[in-house]
This record gives structure tokens, sequence and C-alpha cells, in this order.
């Protein structure tokens, strides 16, 4: 199929294309020439006037023409303002499969894009969690309850998850601090040592800032970990322990939230091995923490029933009071 068959057809309403193809059988061979020539060379309407092309098909402008007429266009301008319109139609739906994924159709119905999402982030948790090896996961969980010092590389999309995990860390006492930045990570990474766990967060594990950050890490001595869905990338090669994340197809661009999601299901399996043993420690600073932001979150339903029906409540002590 040539590149202009293939760019039509993927336009709702190709018009150009279908025409040359539906009467190139019964076309004079003049004109023949001319609709074989335009299948090969799609733009070539855009870029020649009507004389050359008339020339490159070794034809006649007149016969050009008559082979506009023919598909049902007044002449040569109206033909090429169409197949500018098929071109731009078939740009447009090569972006969105770039920028947006070529599992949805800018067509497709709220249905079929919730059924189509569920199904994708279904698929890569299900196939990460059985590719996860819980014996590296458990090591890795004890180091950092043990260790004095988590450092967290993530970049763009990824600082999300590093903030993410340092926070859930960092409220069941660990030592942990995520860097986005490059120049303040590597600030950090060249001060680890072995009582150090750094963790680097990477959907491709080729991000250099990270790469570079948890190689800084490493040198220093610190135990360093990679999380990422390419086994086979340099941060996943570089790192002491690689977890590989497994998302089936990269369909929503510029950014999977499936892969997200799938990293926060090992990031949540990382924080409950480690509050597991930390046990004493996670309940109190939980508690701590807990009773920190009471004060700041309104009373539940039940709560304000309760008020409500006398037990402390201001209406029951004015009635004891008349009492």
């Amino acid at each position: 199929m040539s590149a202009f068959t293939s760019s039509a057809a993927a336009a709702p309403a190709a018009g150009v294309v279908n025409r040359i193809q539906a009467k190139l059988p019964d076309m004079p061979a003049a004109m023949a020439k001319i609709g074989s020539y335009l299948l090969e060379h799609p733009q070539a309407p855009l870029e020649l006037s009507i004389m050359e092309l008339a020339e490159q098909t070794k034809t006649s402008p007149a016969t050009v023409t008559r082979f506009c007429r023919l598909l049902g266009y007044a002449g040569y301008v109206p033909f090429r303002v169409s197949i500018a319109s098929d071109l731009g139609r078939s740009d447009a739906r090569e972006s969105w499969k770039a920028d947006i994924g070529r599992a949805f159709g800018p067509d497709d119905s709220p249905r079929d894009v919730l059924s189509t999402l569920v199904n994708a982030h279904t698929r890569s948790l299900t196939e990460t969690a059985a590719v996860i090896d819980l014996a590296q996961m458990n090591k890795v969980a004890r180091r950092i309850a043990m260790c004095q010092h988590v450092d967290i590389y993530g970049i763009g999309g990824s600082s999300v998850m590093a903030k993410e995990l340092q926070s859930r860390l960092y409220r069941i006492g660990i030592n942990a601090h995520y860097w986005a930045e490059v120049h303040a990570g590597l600030t950090s990474a060249a001060i680890q040592d072995s009582n150090s766990v750094a963790i680097g967060i990477s959907n491709t594990g080729r991000t250099e800032e990270t790469l570079q950050m948890l190689r800084e890490a490493g040198e220093a001595g610190a135990l360093t970990v990679a999380l990422s869905n390419n086994p086979g990338s340099p941060l996943a090669e570089s790192a002491d322990e690689s977890i590989i994340t497994s998302v089936h197809e990269q369909f929503l661009q510029p950014d999977d939230l499936s892969a997200k999601h799938v990293q926060l299901l090992v990031l949540d399996l990382i924080y409950l091995l480690v509050a597991q043993v930390n046990f004493a420690q996670t309940t109190s600073k939980l508690a701590a923490s807990a009773m920190a932001v009471s004060p700041h979150r309104r009373p539940t339903r039940a709560a304000r029933l309760e008020v409500g029906t006398g037990r402390g409540s201001r209406n029951s002590g004015k009635v004891d009071d008349r009492a």
C-alpha cells in the first residue's frame, strides 16, 4: 500500500483517494497515468503546478483538468484544496495517535474510553503483581527500615512518585528525602554512605538526571534501587536492586497513568513492608501524626449525630442546668 493510500485511509472521509481508486479502472490511459502517479506521490498537487504535474505524468494540462473534473472537481485548484484537506485530516489523526495514544480514537464514546482505561490499568497491575520478586522487595524494605537516610530521585512525572514515597516513609519515622532537581539531588547523593538507601524512579529507565543521581549515591556507598518499566535500561542495569513494573503497552501519551498506577502498587508494597519491620515505631508515629492533624478535620456524620443526641452537647448541658 502506498503512503498516500495508508494516510488517506486513516481519515474519516478520504475523498480524493476513494474517488481515484473507484474510477481508476475505467479511466482512459492518459488519466490513469495521472491517477497512478498521485497514489504514489500523495503531496504532488500541493507542490506542483498543473503544468509541472502534466510534465511528470507525460500528459497535458488539459488532461489534468479533465482528470480533476472526472473526479468531481471543477478544476485543478479545487482538486488541490481537497487533497490538502484530506492530508490535514490524516495528519491530525496521526498527531492524535502520537500525542494521545493509539488505543483511543477522537470519536470513541465515553464508555469505550472508560473500558479501555480500566482494561489497560487492570492488566498492568495484574502483570506487575505476577512478576514482583517478594524476597527482593522484603530485602529492600528491611534495608530502608534499618538505614539512617533514604534518598528518592525522580524527574518530571516520576517526581510525583518520589514525593509520594518520601511522604509515606517520613510519616512512619524514616529519614527520607526526595529530589526532583539534579543539582540538589547530586549534592545529597554525594554524602550518602553504606547505611543509606537511594531509590531512582523512571518509567523508561533512561532519564539522564535520575541515572546521574543514583550512580552518585552508589559511588558514595548507598544501596541503590531502580524502579522502572524497562529491565534493560541504564537505570536498571546500574542499580544494586532493580524492581521492574509491567505496562503492557504505552498507549496513553505523553504520560501513561497506568505506568504510575503500577509504580504506586510497588511503592505501597515497599511502604507496608517497611511499616511491618518497624511495627512499634510505625504505630506510634502514625498515632502522633493523626493526633496532630485531627483538629483540622471536620467530624464525621456519626460524630455529629452523637453530639446531637445530647451526649456532651451544648443543648444537653442547658437542659441539665435548668434541671
